[in-house]
């Protein structure tokens, strides 16, 4: 989102060094998301802009493997509104992120290492949580 860390050049690096690449597609009128791989940097301009503001596969794109049909995800970059240093995070309160880390857990691969990109104003004493909120592994933020 726009007033989010952008992550196009972490895109492209992933494609520069070989790896693969899955983007959120979020189910609208619920906490349900699939992440959908990328073919390309480039690819990422062939993808629709959501209500949100948001570049994502469309809904009746059905050709795009999703991670978890696959080998799962080694790491996900997670958003935020804030983050406390003790690895909590708020979200934007749909529990997008929360439900599909749930899901990893599952998956044979297991959890992804999670790191949020924040900006350092993000970066608060304590945020409140829930029950079902996931910590961050890491928080990555410029420090003056």
């Amino acid at each position: 989102m726009p007033d989010e860390i952008q992550t196009e050049e972490i895109i492209k690096d992933i494609f520069k060094q070989g790896k693969e690449c899955f983007i959120p597609r979020y189910k609208p009128h619920s906490n349900h998301m699939d992440m959908l791989k990328l073919s390309s940097a480039e690819d990422i301009s062939s993808l629709t802009l959501t209500s949100w503001n948001i570049l994502q596969p469309s809904d009746d794109d059905s050709a795009r493997e999703e991670a978890l049909a696959g080998g799962g995800l080694d790491l996900i970059f997670m958003p935020g509104l804030g983050f406390d240093k003790k690895g909590n995070r708020l979200g934007r309160g749909k529990g997008y992120y929360d439900t599909y880390l749930e899901r990893c857990m599952k998956h044979a691969r297991g959890k992804p290492y999670t790191i949020a990109l924040a900006f350092r104003e993000q970066i608060c004493e304590s945020v409140p949580v829930a029950e079902n909120d996931v910590q961050i592994d890491e928080i990555l933020y410029e420090d003056h």
